[in-house]
């Protein structure tokens, strides 16, 4: 995708901002937001998440013009040598990569 630039809808449809594809840019929407993603549990933190953000908007950048779906494999065996994963696995922080993924595509 040429253009990282994206607006995004929230679940209810509306724009709830542009997400330019850069992490230290995005951060803070994601901080403010992510309790209200369908996979966040109340027992987590934004702390806890992050990692998987982070590697999210990596790994569109690096697989840009690929399918999610077609590469997962790759981005399991990516996490598992992330520096940035702390002790998350990839069960645990799939869903929130793939949604960072889907923002940074317009996938959403």
């Amino acid at each position: 995708m040429d253009n990282l630039r994206n607006q995004n809808q929230t679940d209810t449809g509306t724009t709830s901002g542009t997400f330019s594809g850069n992490w230290n840019t995005d951060r803070s929407w994601w901080q403010q937001n992510f309790n209200s993603r369908p996979y966040a549990t109340a027992d987590r933190r934004f702390e806890d998440y992050e990692p998987g953000y982070r590697f999210g908007y990596e790994a569109a950048n690096r697989y840009r013009g690929r399918n999610f779906n077609d590469v997962e494999l790759n981005l399991r065996s990516d996490w598992d040598r992330y520096e940035g994963r702390g002790h998350s696995t990839w069960d645990h922080m799939k869903d929130a990569v793939r949604d960072a993924w889907d923002k940074v595509t317009g996938k959403f």
